[in-house]
């Protein structure tokens, strides 16, 4: 049902998502999916094309009018303000969903200002070294022009593209620090990141934290 509603909004929108790797996924096993965050649509494009999943990210995004249903329906983990009682009941929520479904992490926190990945936070670190769950690392493209975060309004000549790059085994991380970890994932998602250079430069000048490095 949320596949289908998630595919209908791109329809009713005049957008199709062009994806690549989406062999590397299989509906048998299960993933830590690792994605870049830059649009409001971020979500729903990659509930339209990968299914099973349940999503840990930020608490205020429940706080959005009708949002909140949609995030309610995708078995949404809020993220609290961190406590030890807090991180262990994030954490015993985040296995029991692992157990059926895929999770998906936008290990930023927030969307971008300037088309650029951000700092990654550990959660997703945490995850992996508790569950031995193989990561998937997803490089959304387009979506910044799309719809970012400092605009009001949708730019529907933007390309849209999701690359879901091959699995990480977590044999291959689970004796790597978490900074090497965050690097690696990290590393991956920007390979296949396309910079849009096309934003109109009204927009550069109203938003100066476009050019920010």
């Amino acid at each position: 049902m949320m596949r289908f509603w998630a595919r209908g909004i791109f329809f009713l929108l005049g957008k199709k998502i062009e994806v690549k790797g989406r062999e590397n996924i299989r509906n048998t096993n299960r993933y830590i999916l690792i994605a870049n965050h830059s649009s409001l649509f971020d979500i729903v494009a990659i509930v339209s094309v990968i299914p099973d999943i349940a999503w840990f990210g930020h608490e205020r995004l429940m706080k959005i009018p009708v949002f909140r249903q949609v995030l309610v329906l995708t078995d949404y983990i809020p993220m609290r303000k961190t406590t030890v009682r807090n991180t262990k009941e994030m954490l015993n929520e985040l296995l029991s969903r692992s157990r059926n479904r895929n999770i998906a992490i936008f290990p930023e926190g927030t969307r971008t200002t300037n088309g650029k990945i951000n700092d990654f936070y550990r959660g997703f670190i945490i995850l992996l070294r508790t569950t031995s769950i193989n990561i998937v690392p997803v490089t959304l493209n387009g979506f910044f022009r799309f719809k970012p975060k400092i605009r009001s309004y949708i730019d529907f000549s933007a390309h849209l593209q999701m690359v879901i790059h091959r699995p990480i085994e977590s044999d291959e991380l689970v004796n790597l620090t978490d900074s090497e970890i965050a690097s690696k994932v990290r590393q991956i998602i920007e390979s296949a990141l396309v910079e849009d250079h096309s934003i109109p430069l009204e927009e550069i000048k109203m938003n100066p934290q476009i050019i920010e490095k």
